[in-house]
Parts: C-alpha cells; structure tokens; sequence
C-alpha cells in the first residue's frame, strides 16, 4: 500500500448537481448530479497513481454528534427533490467502476475518511483526501494532502495556515470558537476565524484561551468567553473528527482492480449518458495506471497544480465570458428571451442605491455560464498609474474596451423589460433602484434572497455567501478578494476585468442556481401565497419609496443639533456636579465606580469582568429608588443617542441631488416579516418622547404638500383578540370602547366611568405585555410594584380571558412540536431554541412563539396594504406618494388639493387589507411635517 485515494462522494455529488443543468433519462429520472459525479470521477481515478481508492458517503443525517448537541445540522435543509433519487445511483456509478462505496450509520462521511487516514498512515501509504471541505482540514499533515479537484490545488499545511491562520493541529481548535453556522455548531458569539487564530497563537489551545479568558482586553471577548466557555468546548467535540470508526468496510479492500467495461458500459447505457459511453468505447477506463505521467505531492507543503489534472466538467467559472462588443451582448439577450429567465446582477460604485454610478451588468441564462457586460470600469491612469490590466505593462493605455453604457442599456431594456422573460436577483431590490436612475423600468422579477427569506426565516441569513455556503456547498469570491481592503480597497470600476469577470458572473451564476433550487420548494411547503401576494409584490412598491426618500430641514436639524448639545453639556456639568467628581459618563466602569463606590449606593452587583453592571435596566430601577444621579445619566445617554444618531447623521445623508434622505429597507431582517430600516433607521426614533417628537418635526412636505400619517389603531391587541377568540376583546372593539380601560374593569372590577388613571396604565401594560409573553418579574419592574402582585394581575388576567392562556399554550406546544408558529397569512417564523435544555434559554424562545403570529400578522397586514394602495391610488387619478413605513405606520406626501380625497382612499385599503373578527381601524393625520401629521 503505497497511495490512498479517499474521495468525499457528498462533496462531488452536490457540487456535480449545482454545476450542471438540469437532465432526466428517458423513464423521466432525474441524473444531472449523476452524469457530472461519473465524469468527474472517471476523469479523477485515470489521472492518479493511487493503489488503493475509495469513495465515501454520508448515509444519514443522525449521527453521534446529533446526542452531543441535538441542534447539530438542525438548520440544514432538505436535499432537492430531484436529487434524492440520484443518491443511490452515484453509488451504482462508483460500483460500476470496480470502486468501493462506503458509508455506515451514525457517522459522518469525514469520519470515516479521518479512520481511513489513521489506518493508511500508520501502513506507511500517503494519502490524498479529494475533497475541498473546511473540516477535513485538521487531517492534513505529514504524508497527508486534500486536493481541490474542481480547482486544481493542492491543499497541504501551508493552505491550511493560509485559511485559518493556525496549522492543522489547531484547526479544531479554531473552529470551536468561531463556531459554524452552517452546520449549527454555536461557537463563541462575536468571534469569527481570524480572531480565533489569534486567540489560539497566543494562548496554544481551546482550553488555554478559556483559561485566560479573564485577562483579554477586550471587555465583550472577555465576557463571552467565559460565559461561553461550555459552547466552546461542545462546538470542538462537533467538529473533531472521530479516527476509530469501526469501519465495516476495511481499507485493504480498496485495493484498485482492473474495471469490468461491460459493467460500465450497461451503467451509462441506462442512464443514457451518450457522450460517456462513447468515451468509454473509444478508450476503455483504466483506473490507477498513470504511471510516470504525474508526480505524488502528499508529502509536499506547497501546492503542485501538475499533481493531478483538474476534473473536466463544465464549471461555472470555465463557462463566464466577459462581453465588450454589441454582437455578444445582442447573443446574451437573445439567450435570455427564449429561455424567458434571466439572473441579473449590478455592479456599482456604492452601497447607496441612490448615489451609486452602474459599472457592470452580468447575466445568467443557464447554471454554469454567466456573462459579464463591463460598462464604466477606467483605465490605469484613472486609478492612480497602477496596471490593472494582464500584466503586460499596457494596462495605461486608458479605459478598457467596453460597450458604451447608452448603447448597452439601450440594447438590455426591452429584454429587462419584457414581461415575458422573469428577472431574478439576489436582493433585487438594490438593483432595479439602480437601473430606474437610468430609465430601466425592470419586470417581473423573482428575489432569491427573498425566497429564502420566506422558506426559513428564523433559521439563517439571507446573503448570498452564506446561502451559497449552505445550499450549494460553495465559497464565493469575496468583494475584498477583487478589490482589496482598507485604505488600498478600490472601487469596482477601478476592477482589473479579469477579476471583474470572475466575481461578477458567479453573482448571477448563483443566483440562478439557488433560484433553481429555492423556488420550487415553495410549493411543496405551501409558501407559494406569502411569497406571490406579499413579498414579491412588495419589491417594486419599495423601490419606489427609497427612490422618494422624504425631505428634511438641514437647518432645524442643525439647529436642534447645537440645542441637544448644549442641553449634554448642562446635564455633564450636574452629573458631575452630583457625583462630586469629572469622569467620563460615557464609561461604564467609570459610572459603576461612582455609584456604587464613592456614593455607596446600594444594589451594585459587578460581573465577571469585575465592572459594575450599569445598563438602562439598573439605572432606572435606581432612579426609581430616587436617586438623581442614574435619572440624570439615563437622559444624558438619550439625548447623547439622538444627538449622534439623528441630527447629526441626518445632515449627512441627505442626498445631494434630490436634497431628501432615502432610507433602506430590508426585506430580510426579522424573524417575524416586519421591515428594517437602515442608512437612516428611521424606526427607532421615540414615539412619545419630547425629542423624538422635535426629530420628527424636521421631516417635512415639499411647498405645495403636506404629509399623511395613516396608523393602525392597537393592531397587535386586534389580532390577539381574533386569534386567541376572546368574547370580551372583540365587543370592546366592534363598540369601538376603550380597551385598557374595559381591561381594567374586567380584571380589577372597577367601573369604567372615573377610572383611576394608574389602574388603567396597570391594564395597558398587561394588554401589550401579554404579546410579548411577560412574566410577572417583567409586569413588576414596567410597574414599579411586587412580583406578587404582578403575578395576581396576571392570574387575574388570565382568569377574565381563559382564551389567551389556551392560545398561549396552543402556540407554545406547535412552535416545539414543529419549530416555528404561523401567521393568519401562512407565513412561517421559525423559532430557534423552543427545545432548549436551558430553562432561560427555552423561555425566552416561547414568548417569541406567542408574539410572531401577532407581530407577523401585522407586518404582513400592512404589506397587504401596501402593495394595494399604489393601483388604488393610480387608478383614482391621485398624486400621493408613499414615503414611510414604520411598524404599523405609513407616511404619505399628499399634494394640497388632494388631501381629503387621499385620506379616505388610503383609510379604506388600510382597513380593508385584511378580514377579521374585529374591525380594523386607521387613524391618519396630516401637517406640514411628520410631527404635526403623527
């Protein structure tokens, strides 16, 4: 035994099935993955000098680490329906080929290659993993190689270092604290791998890091480390891979032996691979008999790209063609309206829709081959004297050839345009921002980001490197790999072409792949509704109102700006004044010194970093107590983050050209469907505050306008009442009554007439706190009263309305039983942690269950509203324009004349957006500014 070849067959099987279009045989089977598994595997074992190979599986998903830490892999979806069947054929395939096919119950295919290794090693045979999977990497060492077969690379000790930033025998070490989201290993939150080789260098393990977890600088590593140390030490046992499987297979039988053609032959035949069988029939297969024709790299650190010839298949990245004259794109387009789906993908100068330039345009028409249209990159001189060229020393001979960008966009808009021919995107949404500020009008559009959003919100992010990651075990190329980091990052037009090409294509290329694989599931799962009536719909809706923006009062901002300024500098002199002493407030150990130090007040409770816990929580309860100092720090830290966060970064994103901020919305931020705004976040400004509402103020109307604010009335409490069924809730709206106060009378038995204010305060916080599944700990502290007497307000509570106990509990069990809860609409929202061994842990899980449906119902009832208030207001023959949406809240700029018209309109879509139990009501409002119309 001298080589041994160990294949990861669930790495060639996904990979050949993402790379290759889709293929049936003629009994209707699917066995695209199966063609590209073969010839890859055919290709792989003629050009090794391998005596011994192997192909191992994964059998099944529950393995030993699934008893270890049964979130394991939890998150992992289901394999494509149209791959399942191809499982057992890619095992026939091998076996056709004279090879073994190897699996075993309870273990991972990783486990059995790192036996497999042991085992050769300690025979004296060099061994080369073929795979390019992260977690075999800890088996690289003396006598031991992986190979990239899709790239070509050898992957020894030096690639590892290269990618980890430690050897191969601290690899695991690494991985324990960054964790793996794919895979579900937690890790410690907040560390990712570079931090972690850091760690790991200085202090040589996993167990020397936690043992000096107290001494890190860094005061939330700090923390996490060492509230985090037993995940740290789960997450190493997950990704250390087992060396003493009792294989059922032992590794002398991998011995190679001369295939029987015949067998092979029948094999293709059946599958119908024609181009195989001829190949096969021309030159028949030998396995293992390369001889001198390449040269063993196992014991070799560096990578030997001659070591063994790359797989031919069609790869993506062999099939990506950048075009630069008409005729080509005019192919590309052609390409695109018959096949009636086209994957589209912008590249531009800026995150900022609004102020980006458009440098590039790529396409994808079929999985694999992907097009890049260069449009506005620059030359060398343009990007200070550098080639950026192919190195030849001609890149500064001025811009790259290119097609001009009017003649291009020209070219591209009746097929972006055409609504016969589906566009998809990855987070579209940003792009048909872009391409609307040069005239492109582009529809229909699917967002993949959005179906994945969709299938398993709750459950993982949406990017696309990380849906890439999970759903088709590939590592894209990373923006700082083309364009560099830190102050020596360029932008994308300053892109050398060549690495523009690269990275561009595959954008759309895996866009179109995860489009292949996200949409048909929607059916199968019964998402199809939310995704076609509420989400899709919604993209052009928000494309047009970030593309409004609202305008706002430079100078009022400024002028509150240099106001909340001065009011910090009075309340930094009484701080100081009251603690006796300057320090910097800003601090908290410098805070907690104070309080609980020099003041001795009482309470203070230190961590395990040895500082004073100082968080909004203390200091109220503090203040409460009636101690001023924590009063006067808690409005010092408002008025601190409404200064930073609003007026003063306000001025600055008011965009240059339309002189009005264009806020972000994200589609696929929440767990629940609820929108995020960002760049500004224009959701967190205070409500009820004095200075929230002079914020508010500096939104205003263009002359001749005036804003519309259109408010759900207590929609969360409508839909408890529809959802949980409660007789007395659904009365008191449809007699349009005060529903804290009827609260109040029916849990405290108090007459409505001359009801105490601070009994009815008592009722509302039970009302919204009951959404968020409160406990009486929770009542008792927003009330200032005794747990006890919190918990009889509960019980109470309960007692007057059975109904909420019974759809509390109801929710809870579904949400364990499945994972996630529904809204009245379908959606699901996944609820990660509702089986947690941890008593807080799991609690914390369960009121999430109980708000969901709640929370959710709502965003998807105003997104119901949305989506049909564009054609109701197009087809009265009204102006408004939708600028806003904040929780339950949209913002409208009205011209003058239209006022009336437009309240009722916008009134009767609110509340006919969804049929309940109980009326929906909207209260709106209108004034020169947000304030006013609020």
């Amino acid at each position: 035994m001298k080589h041994v070849f160990l294949i990861d067959g669930s790495g060639f099987i996904f990979r050949a099935y993402h790379a290759l279009p889709p293929m049936t045989r003629p009994d209707g089977t699917p066995v695209g993955a199966v063609y590209g598994f073969t010839a890859m595997l055919l290709k792989l074992v003629e050009d090794t000098d391998a005596d011994h190979i192997a192909v191992i599986f994964d059998r099944a998903r529950k393995t030993f680490r699934s008893d270890i830490y049964p979130q394991y892999k939890a998150h992992r979806p289901p394999p494509p329906d149209d791959l399942i069947p191809q499982f057992e054929l890619v095992r026939d395939a091998t076996r056709a080929m004279g090879l073994k096919a190897v699996d075993m119950d309870g273990y991972e295919a990783d486990d059995l290659i790192a036996t497999y290794v042991r085992q050769a090693r300690e025979q004296g045979a060099e061994v080369t993993i073929v795979s390019s999977d992260k977690d075999l990497m800890q088996l690289v060492g003396e006598g031991v190689v992986m190979m990239d077969a899709m790239k070509n690379r050898i992957i020894g000790p030096d690639e590892v270092l290269e990618k980890f930033g430690v050897g191969p025998d601290r690899v695991i070490d690494v991985q324990a604290l960054a964790g793996d989201s794919a895979d579900n290993v937690p890790g410690v939150e907040g560390i990712g791998v570079k931090t972690a080789a850091q760690l790991i260098n200085e202090y040589g393990d996993l167990e020397g890091v936690l043992a000096n977890a107290q001494n890190i600088k860094q005061p939330k590593r700090r923390e996490r480390l060492i509230e985090q140390a037993d995940n740290a030490r789960v997450s190493k046992q997950l990704v250390t891979l087992c060396q003493d499987v009792p294989v059922e297979v032992p590794l002398d039988d991998f011995d190679v032996v001369k295939p029987d053609v015949g067998t092979l032959l029948d094999f293709l035949r059946e599958q119908n691979f024609k181009s195989l069988v001829s190949k096969v029939e021309a030159r028949g297969v030998s396995i293992g008999d390369n001889g001198n024709k390449t040269k063993r790299a196992a014991s070799s650190t560096t990578q030997n790209v001659n070591a063994v010839p790359a797989v031919e298949i069609p790869t993506a990245q062999a099939e990506y063609e950048l075009v630069q004259d008409e005729e080509a794109l005019k192919r590309w387009i052609a390409a695109a309206m018959e096949a009636g789906v086209v994957a589209v993908d912008t590249e531009t100068t800026s995150l900022d829709a609004m102020s980006a330039d458009l440098v590039g345009v790529s396409l994808c028409v079929t999985p694999g081959r992907a097009c890049y249209i260069p449009l506005a990159h620059k030359g060398a001189e343009a990007q200070g004297g550098f080639d950026f060229g192919d190195g030849d020393g001609q890149g500064d001979q001025g811009a790259p050839e290119q097609i001009p960008l009017a003649q291009a966009l020209a070219l591209l808009k009746p097929m972006l345009e055409d609504p016969g021919v589906l566009k998809v995107g990855q987070n579209i949404k940003y792009d048909l921002l872009v391409l609307s500020r040069y005239d492109l009008d582009v529809a229909p559009v699917d967002d993949t980001m959005v179906l994945s959003y969709v299938l398993e919100s709750g459950q993982h992010g949406h990017g696309m490197d990380e849906l890439a990651r999970l759903h088709l075990g590939y590592e894209t190329i990373k923006f700082k790999d083309v364009a560099g980091t830190g102050k020596a990052q360029v932008t994308f037009d300053r892109v050398a072409l060549d690495k523009a090409l690269d990275y561009a294509a595959e954008d759309a290329d895996v866009t179109l792949k995860l489009h292949k694989m996200l949409k048909p599931r929607l059916v199968a799962q019964h998402m199809s509704t939310v995704y076609e009536t509420l989400e899709r719909p919604l993209i052009p809706v928000l494309v047009q109102m970030e593309r409004h923006g609202i305008k706002v009062d430079a100078t009022e901002l400024k002028r509150l700006s240099d106001d909340f300024a001065k009011r910090l500098g009075d309340l930094e002199i009484e701080i100081h004044k009251l603690a006796g002493q300057e320090f910097n407030i800003g601090s908290p150990k410098q805070l907690g010194e104070i309080l609980f130090d020099k003041l001795g007040i009482e309470g203070g409770k230190k961590g395990k970093t040895g500082a004073y816990a100082t968080g909004a929580d203390i200091l109220e309860g503090l203040a409460a107590d009636g101690h001023e100092l924590p009063a006067r720090v808690l409005d010092w830290r408002q008025l601190a983050k409404l200064k930073s966060t609003y007026t003063d970064a306000l001025i600055g994103q008011i965009n240059a050209e339309t002189g009005r901020v264009h806020t972000s919305y994200s589609m696929a931020a929440t767990s629940t469907g609820r929108l995020a705004s960002s760049d500004p976040n224009l959701q967190n400004i205070p409500i009820r505050t004095e200075e929230g509402r002079k914020i508010r103020k500096a939104f205003i109307a263009e002359p001749g306008h005036k804003l519309l604010s259109a408010d759900y009335s207590q929609i969360e409490l409508r839909l408890l009442a529809h959802v949980a069924n409660i007789p007395q809730l659904k009365d008191a709206f449809h007699a349009d009554l005060d529903i804290h106060a009827m609260t109040a009378s029916e849990v405290f038995g108090v007459p409505i007439d001359g009801m105490d204010p601070m009994v009815r305060r008592r009722a509302k916080a039970i009302n919204f706190g009951i959404i968020y599944g409160i406990s009486a700990f929770g009542l008792a502290r927003q009330l200032d009263i005794s747990r006890g007497e919190a918990g009889d307000y509960i019980k109470a509570y309960f007692e007057r309305f059975p109904g909420i106990r019974t759809y509390m509990d109801g929710t809870k069990a579904f949400a364990a039983e499945h994972g996630y809860v529904t809204t009245l609409f379908g959606r699901k929202c996944h609820v990660g942690g509702i089986n947690d061994k941890n008593p807080m842990a799991r609690g914390f899980s369960e009121r999430a269950a109980i708000n969901a449906p709640i929370q959710g119902g709502a965003a998807d009832i105003i997104k119901r509203a949305m989506v049909r208030l564009g054609d109701a207001l197009d087809g009265a023959g009204l102006h408004a324009r939708m600028l806003l949406q904040v929780h339950d809240e949209l913002i409208f700029e009205v011209p003058d004349g239209e006022l009336d018209a437009t309240r009722a309109l916008v009134k009767e879509v609110m509340e006919n957006a969804a049929t309940l139990d109980v009326p929906l009501v909207v209260d709106a409002g209108v004034g020169d500014n947000w304030d006013e119309a609020h």
